[in-house]
């Protein structure tokens, strides 16, 4: 029984030997395919890494190249000339940014519509003549608007030297 328990051995031993063979084939195939998937994802996070820089870079240009165009057109008087001819609130808007960056031409027009929207407001208590006086200043509105917009300082025909006069102070 000696024999057969050795050739019995022997056969193990060989079948074991043809495993670890076949797993180390198996093991050095893995490695060979998975390899350059390796290489693959290094360079593709190469590359990443790059467009990421690049789109960063572009976005930095970007938010610069915005914040120059914010500040001319906000430096620009007409932008605040013409704000203020939208109704109370475009006035206080314009008022604010004229504070900070102030302009001739936007005190210019902020003047002009505080004294016709003041002239509206005194004069619309006056039952047939507020209604005259309020087709007048809708006139005077557009007028004024038109010029704000063609980028003229001309005054309302109504009051406009007294009401540059009276409100040198914005």
């Amino acid at each position: 029984m000696s024999d057969d328990n050795k050739n019995l051995n022997d056969d193990l031993d060989d079948m074991l030997d043809d495993k670890n063979d076949d797993s180390q084939k198996a093991s050095d195939h893995t490695r060979k395919k998975t390899s350059p998937f390796s290489e693959d994802a290094k360079e593709f996070g190469r590359e990443a890494k790059e467009k990421a820089k690049e789109f960063s870079e572009d976005a930095k240009k970007a938010a610069n190249e915005f914040s120059h165009d914010a500040k001319e057109v906000l430096s620009d008087g007409k932008n605040v000339g013409i704000i203020a001819h939208i109704t109370i609130i475009g006035w206080i808007i314009a008022l604010v940014m004229n504070s900070s960056n102030k302009t001739e031409f936007g005190s210019f027009y902020i003047r002009q519509m505080l004294g016709l929207s003041l002239l509206g407001i005194a004069l619309s208590w006056i039952p047939i003549l507020g209604f005259i006086v309020a087709l007048v200043l809708i006139v005077a509105w557009i007028m004024s608007l038109i010029s704000a917009l063609g980028g003229k300082m001309k005054p309302t025909f109504l009051l406009g030297e007294q009401f540059q006069e009276w409100f040198k102070a914005l």
